[in-house]
């Protein structure tokens, strides 16, 4: 295999947590048009299910749609359970699902920071350790966090958000470490501001136009051009690349 076929996901089967919308389902849609079967999960059982119908009548492939909570060791097991049991297999695994609180130090409480934290970095853990029984027992494993540009750049506002982001590119290099020699990589990818549900909220604001400003593109992401990224560090063509994180942010982190 060489060339443009590196990139191709026939046979593979990607798991992508917080599937249903943003980010997590560009990045499914992206995968099944490289060749992939996929299964999408989010807590909101309807919407998940709904978006996985409509993928599959878009792209053709085997798309599923199940409903869990990342933040539960066992609806995770299940999930990851469920998934084996109808795919038959799991390469790849995308830690998608996320929450963002913003506000002051001051006026957050330690229930809102928890709350980032369990979503943003006990989520991707427990997703990580129930899939890497089947990936070491079939010698292959991609394993992709979604972190943030706002994990290695401060950002005022941001103590949950930025805390759980910066910790997740760590584990990210940690886990590569332990499973370098097991076939499985694991990498980072750290968007900048994109246009999603999470940012929606802030977009016309004064708070929006500074992010902006911060990037030298001068504009927000489209949710499309997180998938080049994706299907790569997906792919054979990221076969030598573990423990790294790829900066998808219109060149802020150049600064």
């Amino acid at each position: 295999m060489s060339g443009i076929d590196l990139f191709r996901l026939n046979g593979k089967v990607a798991l992508v947590t917080g599937g249903s919308k943003g980010l997590g389902r560009s990045m499914a849609d992206g995968f099944a048009s490289a060749g992939a079967d996929v299964v999408i999960c989010s807590r909101n059982a309807d919407e998940v299910k709904r978006v996985a119908d409509l993928l599959r009548e878009t792209t053709g492939r085997k798309i599923i749609g199940l409903r869990c909570d990342v933040t539960d060791p066992e609806e995770v097991n299940n999930l990851v359970e469920e998934t084996m049991d109808r795919m038959g297999k799991l390469d790849i695994l995308v830690n998608n699902a996320g929450i963002n609180i913003r506000g002051p130090i001051e006026k957050l409480s330690l229930e809102e920071f928890e709350q980032v934290m369990n979503v943003n970095v006990c989520g991707p853990w427990l997703c990580s350790r129930a899939v890497i029984p089947h990936m070491k027992a079939s010698g292959y494993g991609r394993v992709i966090n979604i972190a943030s540009t706002v994990g290695v750049v401060g950002l005022p506002g941001r103590t949950p958000y930025a805390s759980s982001k910066g910790a997740l590119i760590q584990m990210t290099r940690v886990l590569a470490l332990e499973w370098a020699s097991e076939g499985i990589t694991a990498n980072a990818i750290c968007p900048g501001p994109f246009i999603t549900p999470m940012n929606e909220p802030i977009i016309n604001k004064p708070d929006g136009q500074r992010l902006i400003e911060a990037v030298p593109m001068a504009r927000w992401g489209e949710l499309e051009e997180i998938q080049g990224a994706a299907i790569f560090l997906a792919s054979e063509a990221s076969s030598y690349i573990t423990g790294s994180t790829l900066f998808v942010d219109g060149g802020w982190t150049a600064h």
